[in-house]
C-alpha cells in the first residue's frame, strides 16, 4: 500500500474534527502529490508527543526555524510505510529517543496551520509515542532545544495546538 493509500484510509477511519478531516481528503483528491513537500498547495505532514506517562511529562523541541515549543515531526519520505511511520521516524529524529512506541489508537488530532511561500499549508495528522522507562533524549540539528516538560507547564511555553494535543493524549491514556 502507498503512503497516499494509507494516508486516505487513516483519515477515513479517524473519528473527530469531521470538517477539518474532510478538508484533508478533500487536499489529497484534488492534490496526487499531497503527501509531499513539493506540493505548492500543502502537504501532508506527520507529527508524535513523545509522552513519559510515568512522570507525567512530554518531550517538546524548541523548533530552529519557527522558535516555538513544538511536539517532534515533519514531512513525510518515500520510505515510511505509513503516517504513523512517519511520526514515529520524525520523533525518533528530533529527540534521539530509540524504541519509541506509538500509542494505540491512531492519529489523536489533526491541525491544519498556515506556512509561508511557496508552500501554503501543512495538514498535520498527530500522534503521540511513549518514551521507553529511562530513555535519554539527544538534541538534533533541527532544534535550539530539547526538555522534557510537566504536564502542567506545557501551557505556558507551547501554542494551543499542542495543548490540545497533551490533553488529546492524555484523555486516551
Amino acid at each position: 500500500m502507498s503512503l497516499y493509500d494509507d494516508a486516505v484510509l487513516v483519515l477515513k477511519g479517524y473519528e473527530g474534527q469531521g470538517e477539518l478531516r474532510q478538508a484533508y481528503l478533500d487536499h489529497l483528491a484534488a492534490h496526487p502529490d499531497g503527501m509531499w513537500k513539493a506540493c505548492g498547495a500543502g502537504h501532508i505532514t506527520a507529527s508524535a508527543l513523545v509522552i513519559d506517562p510515568g512522570h507525567g511529562r512530554v518531550l517538546l523541541t524548541l523548533h530552529k526555524k519557527l522558535r516555538m515549543w513544538l511536539q517532534m515531526g515533519g514531512h513525510c519520505e518515500p520510505d515510511d510505510a505509513s503516517l504513523e511511520a512517519a511520526a514515529l521516524r520524525e520523533a525518533a529524529e528530533e529527540s534521539g529517543i530509540a524504541g519509541l512506541t506509538p500509542l494505540p489508537g491512531g492519529p489523536l488530532r489533526l491541525d491544519r496551520h498556515p506556512i509561508p511561500a511557496p508552500c501554503h499549508w501543512h495538514f498535520d495528522v498527530q500522534y503521540a509515542a511513549l518514551a521507553p522507562a529511562g530513555s535519554v533524549q539527544t538534541i538534533s540539528d533541527e532544534s535550539l532545544d530539547l526538555r522534557w516538560f510537566a504536564y502542567d507547564e506545557v501551557a505556558n511555553v507551547a501554542d494551543e495546538s499542542v495543548v490540545r494535543l497533551l490533553e488529546a493524549t492524555r484523555a486516551r491514556l
